[in-house]
């Protein structure tokens, strides 16, 4: 503000006070030595404003520079993105494949997919960033890359823990069967799908470890197989049955429809067992399921075409954990399948808990004929059929069971034997024989083995 003062030469010259609404200020006079009146004005300060101006013209060129140098980023920005999203579209049409199984994945396809994925992650991160979120284009791609790297991980993981673990002790195994073969060349041999032209079994492979079931490892009881009927058009059917917890109840089957799809869990089918069924002695025999019935006696047949149950009492059959396998429970009746048909092996209070075999009829839940053995059922671990002669095996220690019986149905004579069958765990919870590929297998504490059969000529 300044002060001007006025010089008024008054006759009188009293205390005055003017006030300006407009502009704010006052007047005052007073009357000094001389006799003069003197008037003291307040005005505003008319100064020019230099310094604001100079202020704003800094902060102007400042905005301007970082507008400039946004925009910048922001074409760097826009080209980057779009080869990233060229990369984005291709990983993800791989990873489809992956997903579908259409594309064999490998470990070195994995860290190529993790490379990529990181690289736009981190170009993404960075972008989110220096736009605070305010882009939501930029926040739902962030999204999808978190989404495709936790797929991509379950696929690796499992992929590691199954495929390539397998592929590497497939090497393994055939690099020690060329080494074998050098030295002695093998005695057994595979007769033809279907033939019985040989003299029974001779050795078994060392185990092939296909999988965990489906389920977890805390379902130890179970079992698996495939297609067992040399008659249909579907014998690379293969399924999976792990028992409930408690071990006891089976409340459903996961189909697939060929081994490959079963090594990368692809294209499953999940089957549902109507009032469920007990033990893991079922199998698949020409398109239906063949289990022992909940809480009974009755031999049970689930049609997978139609949805339609059979059931039918066994005669005399013990049940409900009475006489079960060494080491395994509620296997009351253990359903078999070899070249000839359908077996049914069980045993009655007569026969005081030696195994009985009995032979279903074709088409049919009626036992055709029954043949009495002398061996006890709860000192063997399993028992399986090939070519009408029932095999029984026990435990030797926790990593090797025996073949040690068996029984000709087709001429009445059992005979001991001492066949070496390694396993990985403690407990077999059931062993079947298939007729189609010549295989055992074996659903151990949860996993799932199986063997080669080799014959003696």
């Amino acid at each position: 503000m300044a002060t001007i003062a006025l010089a008024l030469f008054l006759a009188g010259c009293p205390l005055l006070r003017w006030t300006a609404a407009s502009a704010g200020q006052n007047l005052s006079s007073v009357m000094d030595a001389g006799g003069h009146c003197v008037c003291t004005v307040i005005l505003p300060d008319d100064t020019f404003p230099l310094q604001r101006i100079e202020l704003l013209e800094t902060s102007a060129r400042n905005l301007t520079f970082r507008v400039q140098w946004e925009m910048k980023k922001l074409q760097e920005y826009g080209q980057r993105l779009a080869w990233y999203e060229a990369k984005l579209q291709n990983a993800s049409r791989r990873l489809q494949l992956l997903e579908v199984g259409d594309l064999t994945p490998t470990e070195l396809a994995f860290q190529e997919l993790r490379k990529e994925i990181g690289e736009m992650e981190s170009f993404v991160g960075h972008l989110r960033s220096s736009l605070n979120g305010s882009d939501s284009t930029v926040e739902v791609v962030h999204r999808e890359l978190q989404n495709m790297s936790v797929t991509v991980s379950a696929l690796e993981s499992y992929d590691k823990n199954q495929v390539v673990a397998m592929r590497r002790e497939l090497t393994t195994l055939r690099q020690r069967l060329e080494d074998c073969q050098k030295g002695k060349p093998l005695e057994g041999r595979q007769p033809p799908i279907g033939a019985c032209n040989h003299q029974g079994i001779w050795r078994l492979s060392k185990p092939s470890v296909v999988q965990l079931n489906w389920r977890g490892a805390s379902y130890k009881a179970g079992a698996w197989g495939k297609e067992s009927s040399l008659h249909t058009w579907r014998k690379k059917r293969y399924w999976v049955a792990p028992l409930n917890l408690d071990g006891r109840r089976l409340d459903s089957v996961r189909l697939y429809r060929s081994y490959q799809d079963l090594l990368l869990s692809r294209n499953p089918t999940d089957q549902l067992i109507p009032g469920f069924g007990q033990g893991a002695g079922l199998v698949l025999y020409n398109g239906s399921f063949y289990f022992n019935c909940y809480n009974a006696r009755d031999l049970c047949r689930l049609n997978l075409e139609s949805g339609a149950v059979d059931r039918r009492a066994v005669p005399d059959a013990t049940f409900n954990n009475r006489f079960s396998y060494a080491g395994t429970s509620w296997q009351g009746l253990d359903l078999a399948a070899d070249e000839s048909g359908l077996w049914v092996l069980h045993t009655t209070e007569r026969s005081e808990g030696d195994i009985v075999i009995g032979r279903l009829g074709p088409g049919s839940l009626a036992l055709e004929k029954t043949w009495q053995t002398s061996q006890y059922k709860p000192a063997a671990t399993n028992t399986f059929m090939v070519c009408g002669v029932m095999y029984a095996t026990r435990a030797v220690s926790t990593r090797r069971e025996e073949i040690f019986y068996a029984y000709d149905t087709r001429t009445g004579r059992e005979r001991r034997l001492s066949l070496p069958l390694e396993k990985v765990t403690d407990v077999v919870q059931s062993l079947s024989y298939n007729p189609g590929d010549h295989k055992l297998y074996m659903y151990s504490d949860g996993y799932l083995l199986r063997y080669n059969v080799l014959f003696r000529p």
